[in-house]
């Protein structure tokens, strides 16, 4: 699927790709993210054979025009894990929404482990 919007440019269709690696390159770039990790062990055997469907630990849904995301994610041992997922939903709401120019609906961080 893809965001579709019109304005006196003309019509603007964004894929789900494309707001999956905005949002990839906004995580690692957040303090306390590690490293972003595969959804499902099926997401982990297509990158083993350089199949990769997008960005990896990403998931874009859009409706309309609002977009949602859930991002699965290793966070760095000894930081607050509420404030990493506080500031990791901000720093990903405000980079695709200035990105993309459409609202962001929700942003569903998923913690699935820790690393020192």
């Amino acid at each position: 699927m893809a965001v579709k919007t019109s304005n006196a440019y003309g019509n603007i269709s964004i894929s789900d790709q494309a707001i999956a690696k905005v949002t990839s390159h906004a995580t690692l770039d957040c303090y306390g993210i590690v490293e972003l990790v595969s959804r499902r062990f099926t997401d982990s055997l297509f990158e083993l054979f350089g199949k990769s469907t997008g960005a990896k630990g990403v998931k874009v849904v859009t409706n309309g025009d609002r977009i949602f995301i859930d991002v699965y994610v290793i966070i760095k041992f000894g930081v607050s894990i509420s404030a990493v997922a506080d500031s990791l939903k901000e720093t990903i709401k405000y980079n695709v929404e200035k990105s993309t120019g459409m609202i962001v609906g929700a942003v569903n961080v998923f913690i699935t482990g820790v690393k020192l």
